[in-house]
This record gives C-alpha cells, sequence and structure tokens, in this order.
C-alpha cells in the first residue's frame, strides 16, 4: 500500500470487504507493518511483541485464531504458515465495534460472526464440537495464573459449565444419554443475552497495543 491510484482502489476494496473505514485500514496497515517488521507477511512468531498478549492465559489460542483457515474463510481444516495484510484485516473485522446505523439483521450477522471466531478458539480440531476436553484445556488455561486455583478444581469447573450447556441446549438428559459436545447451534443459545459486541474489540488508537478481550 502506497500513494498510488492503484492502492487508493485497494484501499476501497478493502473497505468494501472488511467494513473497516479507510482511516482504520491505513491505521492498522501501520500496525501490520510493525508486526511483520515491514515484510509482506507476519507469522505467527511476530506476535510475541504484543505486550497485552504477554500475560494473557489464552495467549496461544489467540495467535492460533489468526493463521485458522476457518476464520481467514479460505478452509474448513487447518492452519496458515502466514498470513497478509488482506487476511489480517479479515481477522481484525471480528473484532469490529457495532455501528450505529446497523439494523437488526446486520447486528445479528455481525453478532453470529464474532461467536463464530470464539467457537473456532474452542474447537480446537475443527470438527464442529466443542469437547469437554477442548472446554478443560480452556479453562485450565484462564485459570493457570490464578495460584489458589488448582487444576482439579479447573476441571471441576469445566465439567460444571458442560453440565450447564447440555441443561440449556438439550434438556433433561436420560441417564444413559452421553452430550457429545457443543456445537454451533448450543453455543448460540449459551451466549444468548450476553453482550458479545462490546466485549470483542480492538483498541483501534492504540498503536503500542492490539488488545483482545475473552
Amino acid at each position: 500500500m502506497g500513494s498510488s491510484q492503484s492502492t487508493s482502489e485497494e484501499v476501497r476494496e478493502l473497505v468494501g470487504k472488511t467494513g473497516f473505514s479507510s482511516d482504520q485500514i491505513e491505521q492498522l496497515h501501520r500496525r501490520f507493518k510493525q508486526l511483520s517488521g515491514n515484510q509482506l507477511t507476519i507469522r505467527k512468531e511476530n506476535f510475541n511483541n504484543i505486550p497485552d498478549l504477554e500475560l494473557n492465559p489464552i495467549r496461544s489460542k489467540i495467535i492460533r485464531a489468526f493463521f485458522d483457515n476457518r476464520n481467514l474463510r479460505k478452509a474448513p481444516t487447518g492452519l496458515a504458515d502466514e498470513i497478509n495484510f488482506e487476511d489480517f484485516l479479515t481477522i481484525m473485522s471480528y473484532f469490529r465495534p457495532i455501528e450505529t446505523n446497523m439494523d437488526e439483521e446486520q447486528l445479528e450477522h455481525c453478532r453470529k460472526e464474532k461467536l463464530r471466531f470464539l467457537f473456532h478458539m474452542y474447537d480446537s480440531d475443527s470438527d464442529g464440537r466443542i469437547t469437554l476436553e477442548e472446554y478443560r484445556n480452556v479453562v485450565e488455561e484462564l485459570l493457570s495464573g490464578n495460584p489458589h486455583i488448582e487444576k482439579e478444581s479447573a476441571r471441576s469447573i469445566a465439567d460444571g459449565a458442560m453440565m450447564e450447556a447440555a441443561s440449556v441446549c438439550v434438556g433433561q438428559m436420560q441417564p444413559d444419554q452421553v452430550y457429545e459436545g457443543i456445537t454451533f447451534d448450543d453455543f448460540l443459545k449459551i451466549w444468548q443475552g450476553i453482550d458479545i459486541e462490546t466485549k470483542m474489540h480492538v483498541r483501534f488508537l492504540n498503536m503500542e497495543t492490539i488488545a483482545l478481550c475473552h
């Protein structure tokens, strides 16, 4: 991206694809260049220099999400080795703030996209379900920085949350019935009424950090 007419056309195309304004795209491009070291692509190790991610307990999952082909809308499984600027914008668009002029349909689509991104972070094997083991891993990572909570306690918290998810999504289960895991439709039910729109955001104006909420 430079100062040529072709660059202006490229920016207009990216505005249409991502919903970002041209100013936000220029700002994110500067951030992309900082992260990549002025290279055309970013690799996982480039995220090591983001202070806000350094102490995040699910740092590895957040970074992995940037390279998840599902989030890049390129394939149903697998991880990319590196991402270019358009890929970077695609990922960042999941964290785009809600706009005041959005109608109900646009708001619902935006909410669903944010939740899909979050679902993919939990569903690490890309099989379309968050299993108990996957959920345990996330809870253990989230609570890893708390010295007062042992691993077994974290597992109990995850097990209880999964039982609650089953009751919300399936209802009264039979004694021999097994809940195989949370599907995306289940995930939508669980998050119903929770304000995910403002919890997943990016600090556009702070060029030193990118803050991803969880």
